[in-house]
């Protein structure tokens, strides 16, 4: 059975259920539910508790194996929890699961919590997952995408009882929070209860934190990847791709990484492009350059408006900064690496947000063609 991370409340009051699957690249989140859950779980006797970290291909799955089937003298009810980082348990580790998963039918006795980062599709394909998931409860955490970051922050200083100011000034605030902790939920959360400590609120109602208050406590702690710099700069954010690129540089990020990056889908919408012009319908296009998710959606908004010259001006452009990261000089361009990969990425920026080329108006009494 899945279960949606907001739904835990109502699952817990119809009643805990032995087994527990949390998969997703958001610790911070995957920690608060598992949390709750074993706070729940003491309520209802669960006093034992037995953590098991796979470490390598030759873990020992038999010490795993034999705790469920076992309770000390001091506990009638355990907790145990099966912590997978790399998100492979192998060939043993695949039965085991099965065992356990199978095993945990009818079990009053055990709590079983099986911790896991995110996986692939092919990974929840497997055997193993899939008995984690027909005889227990599997959560998906999704990060929490940029445009929710806000609304996130806000809930959470709600939950503390502050909150920003209302309309405008309020959104502008919550911006400015969010810019400085994107792809750092952990830090994110730290920075929140910084808040709660600095400006705690009183008398049973909730503090009101001003723009100014939260530029003055709130570090600038974002850390941003290749691959949701690529999705910015698909989507026109002009001022968030400067920031994305500064933050990659000041973290030591390859420029050669990065402008593979842009480059891949500057070829990709060269592709997909032509394949339109031949009669491609665009979902088939799409497919079959590999092209799925959130970059599907914004190759659906911007190719219908962007002009064949214009794709092979991005292409030539991205040949020339393929060559200044390498530490080739070129005419009319930056010779620095990053100030590149700024122009490039601006101009891919720019394309992707040009109107629509408007129809040429006929002659008044003009008969259309």
């Amino acid at each position: 059975m899945q279960l949606a991370p907001v739904q835990l409340q109502q699952h817990l009051e119809r009643g805990l259920k032995p087994l527990y699957t949390l998969h997703g690249d958001e610790p911070l989140l995957v920690q608060e539910f598992a949390d709750a859950l074993r706070a729940h779980a003491r309520l209802q006797g669960y006093t034992e508790r037995t953590v098991h970290t796979v470490a390598g291909a030759h873990f020992d799955w038999s010490e795993v194996l034999a705790s469920g089937g076992s309770l000390s003298l001091f506990a009638d009810k355990q907790i145990i929890e099966i912590r997978i980082p790399s998100g492979k348990p192998g060939k043993d580790g695949s039965v085991a699961l099965q065992q356990i998963a199978e095993r945990a039918q009818g079990d009053d006795s055990t709590l079983t919590l099986v911790l896991l980062p995110r996986l692939d599709s092919m990974t929840t394909k497997g055997a193993w997952f899939g008995a984690l998931e027909s005889f227990g409860t599997t959560v998906k955490f999704d990060p929490i995408d940029r445009r929710n970051l806000p609304q996130w922050i806000a809930q959470r200083l709600q939950q503390q009882g502050q909150r920003v100011a209302a309309g405008a000034e309020g959104q502008r605030t919550l911006q400015f929070f969010a810019d400085r902790v994107e792809g750092n939920l952990l830090a994110a959360h730290q920075e929140i209860q910084k808040l709660g400590l600095l400006y705690p609120a009183g008398g049973g109602g909730s503090a009101e934190l001003s723009f100014d208050q939260v530029e003055n406590a709130v570090l600038n702690v974002a850390r941003y990847d290749v691959f949701k710099l690529s999705e910015a700069v698909l989507g026109g954010q002009a001022l968030r791709v400067q920031r994305m690129l500064d933050g990659l540089q000041s973290e030591g990020e390859s420029e050669v990484l990065v402008h593979w990056a842009l480059a891949e889908d500057i070829r990709s919408m060269k592709r997909v492009k032509d394949a339109l012009g031949t009669g491609r319908p665009m979902p088939m296009a799409l497919r079959e350059n590999r092209v799925w998710g959130v970059k599907e959606k914004l190759f659906e908004r911007v190719l219908p408006h962007m002009g064949d010259t214009t794709l092979a001006n991005l292409l030539h452009a991205a040949h020339k900064v393929d060559g200044i990261v390498k530490g080739l000089k070129q005419a009319d361009w930056p010779h620095d690496g990053w100030q590149a990969l700024h122009r490039l990425a601006g101009m891919v920026c720019t394309a992707c947000t040009a109107p629509a080329p408007r129809s040429p108006q006929l002659p008044s009494g003009a008969a259309r063609p």
